[in-house]
């Protein structure tokens, strides 16, 4: 069952994973290249794939004719698709004569496209899980082979539910793998009028907008945090208040009491008001300074009472 996969970061390892140990032949694997401007948290498949002796390729130019002619000529009888971050054009898809298949991030079609991760988070979701489907033209949009649930813990952040993904993956790999090799992979079709789409997300949309609930800040910010770019908002002065952890307060449904984003110190807790209820500020940055703990409260000690932005 010779394969080429496509494949980046933990995901990708896991799938390479699972695909060794059920006996599949990888002749082939793309990935990408790092991006300098992007925090390098995760394990490489390049490295993955040089350790087993297994040629990777990292090309911007995926689908160009030449790359489907030099995958045609590796004669896969599978292709695979792992948190590679590039649409497989149609031209290759059609190569392998048992069918292509990518592991999304969700429960299909249950937020489709990008960033699947971080938006389940940011809405409040408490499930998701990972699902195995036939690419086609359309993304995320094919025949579901299988799929595996994971519960989204209060306090997950995208790190935390993103490595429960990856651990969710390859038992559900290991089951579907011997099944697909014999042909009798599952062919589950798609319902996407009663899915959704979520597109890529970029660092300025992390700006907490102190309108919103205490509950809906809360959940940007365990969406984002680091390792991602991060929740912030503007200090009165214009610089830049990174906020890496913080944490619902007091009563939520109550109504608001004063003006959403002003600083109170509490009982040795920093609080900022909300559209309903008060975040406590937990892990901050400003500029340089990364600060929690009393950190926080000497820093806002003569602040007591700015407006965050």
């Amino acid at each position: 069952m010779r394969v080429v996969v496509f494949a980046y970061h933990n995901m990708g390892i896991a799938g390479l994973n699972s695909l060794e140990r059920a006996g599949f032949p990888i002749v082939q694997i793309y990935s990408h290249e790092d991006d300098p401007a992007e925090k390098r948290w995760f394990d490489s498949v390049q490295e993955w794939g040089k350790g087993k002796g297994i040629p990777v390729e990292c090309r911007a130019d995926l689908n160009q004719k030449e790359m489907a002619d030099k995958i045609a000529a590796l004669q896969p009888e599978m292709i695979f698709s792992f948190y590679y971050r590039h649409m497989i054009g149609e031209e290759i898809l059609r190569i392998p004569p048992k069918g292509a298949y990518n592991l999304h991030g969700s429960l299909l079609p249950a937020y489709r496209g990008r960033c699947p991760v971080n938006w389940v988070l940011l809405n409040g979701e408490v499930r998701t899980g990972v699902t195995l489907h036939y690419m086609v033209r359309r993304a995320d949009a094919g025949d579901v082979v299988g799929q595996k649930v994971v519960r989204i813990s209060e306090d997950d952040t995208a790190l935390t539910l993103y490595g429960k993904l990856c651990a969710a993956s390859e038992p559900l790999l290991d089951e579907l793998l011997p099944l697909m090799r014999d042909g009798l992979a599952p062919c589950i079709p798609q319902d996407i009028s009663r899915g959704s789409y979520f597109g890529r997300r970029r660092p300025e949309d992390g700006r907490i907008d102190w309108n919103w609930p205490a509950v809906r800040i809360y959940n940007l910010i365990r969406a984002v945090t680091d390792p991602y770019p991060g929740a912030f908002c503007k200090l009165p002065d214009g610089s830049t208040l990174m906020v890496w952890w913080g944490a619902p307060e007091g009563n939520q449904d109550g109504e608001k009491t004063q003006t959403p984003g002003i600083v109170e110190i509490n009982d040795g807790r920093v609080l900022v008001s909300t559209g309903s209820g008060k975040i406590r500020l937990l892990d901050l940055q400003v500029g340089g300074e990364r600060m929690a703990g009393d950190e926080i409260i000497r820093y806002f000690k003569d602040k007591e009472g700015i407006r965050l932005q």
